[in-house]
């Protein structure tokens, strides 16, 4: 039976998110690689080379970071880009008074953009 002729997806956009989630939390390969059981040159050519990862580290990675793979996969824009789920994520860590500190700076910056404009 003849392979079906589909081009390969390309994960070069998803590797650069990856590596630049990792280096924005200041992680080393090694330490993201021994804490995921996977060689640090599998993590590099995923990051660099666009390497197919496994569906397993793919997820793992996804999860990780807080990456929004919609902007990857699909065609429509995402509901949630990768920084609105890291935001999100850093949000769930706060105190109450980390949250009004933060809805308030957020209000302050809305009034000046309508500003702007």
């Amino acid at each position: 039976m003849a392979k079906r002729p589909l081009p390969r997806y390309d994960f070069k956009a998803f590797g650069a998110a990856i590596k630049a989630a990792r280096t924005g939390r200041k992680e080393s390969r090694k330490k993201v690689s021994d804490e995921m059981f996977i060689s640090p040159r599998y993590l590099a050519n995923i990051e660099n080379k666009g390497q197919h990862p496994s569906l397993q580290i793919f997820f793992e990675l996804m999860l990780r970071y807080n990456i929004s793979v919609d902007q990857f996969l699909l065609e429509t824009p995402p509901e949630k880009n990768t920084q609105r789920r890291q935001l999100d994520a850093l949000l769930d860590g706060m105190s109450d008074t980390g949250i009004r500190i933060v809805s308030a700076t957020a209000k302050e910056i809305a009034e000046v953009e309508t500003e702007g404009k």
